[in-house]
Parts: structure tokens; sequence; C-alpha cells
């Protein structure tokens, strides 16, 4: 696996994947960019969230729950000093829809424990927790 990351302009950089797609980093005014696309540790809190949202969404749909909607929500804290890591990272799993709360919780373990790249790279150094809630439809 292969990604370049091109500077454009200024503090902007022109993220290109092996699968050919594209994604913009900027810094935010204050510091040098033009705030035209999300910061590089912002695209690893995405990353993670995609990672572990389709895993979950993968396994729920195996087990033919009725998922009406989910979004994976990830919050996190960042050290003061530089490199300023992240020092604790809350990922918060809400799925509507009638969905058994025990396949959801069995979902997210998976994910978490076998299949879920980003988390396996972060979890030795950040601390993550993880929370979830099924809002059933009527």
């Amino acid at each position: 696996m292969e990604v370049r990351a091109r500077l454009d302009k200024g503090m902007q950089f022109q993220g290109t994947a092996d699968s050919g797609h594209e994604v913009v980093m900027d810094a935010s005014e204050q510091f040098g960019g033009k705030d035209s696309g999300p910061r590089p540790m912002e695209v690893l809190l995405l990353a993670l969230a995609g990672c572990t949202g389709m895993d979950v969404i993968s396994i729920l749909r195996k087990k033919r729950e009725p998922v009406q909607g989910y979004e994976v929500r990830v919050s996190a804290q960042r050290a003061e000093e530089h490199p300023k890591v992240f020092t604790e990272i809350r990922v918060e799993h809400v799925v509507s829809g009638n969905v058994k709360e025990a396949s959801l919780a069995r979902a997210i373990e998976l994910s978490e424990t076998k299949y879920c790249s980003v988390t396996a790279m972060l979890r030795p150094e950040t601390k993550i927790s993880t929370s979830y809630r099924v809002e059933k439809k009527t």
C-alpha cells in the first residue's frame, strides 16, 4: 500500500491513495492554511470511524439485523506537548432500527479485537473507550 501527499498551495496537501481516491488536507488559517480540508489528525480519526464502522455494519448485515441507520462518532483528547498524540479516544456507535443490542455489542467486540486494523495500530499507545446505543424504530 502506498499513498502520496503533494503540496498544492500554502499548507494544503492533496493526498492520493493507491485506489486513486483523493483527499485534501489543510491547516487552519491560524497556522498558515486556508482551512480547505480536514487536518491530518482528523483524517486519522475518520479512518478509525470508517474502519470500525465498515466492520460492524458488515457483521450486522451478515446477522441479518434490520439496520435502518448507522453513525460512528469519534472524539479524542490530545497531549499538550508535541507531537500532541492522541491520549484518549472515545468511539460511539449509534444504530437505528430494531437491532438486537447483543448483536451490536458482539459486532463491535469483533471489530475491536480482530478486524479493525486502525484500532490495532492506535490501541497500544492510546486509551480507546467504546459505547453504543440502539435507537429503536417503530
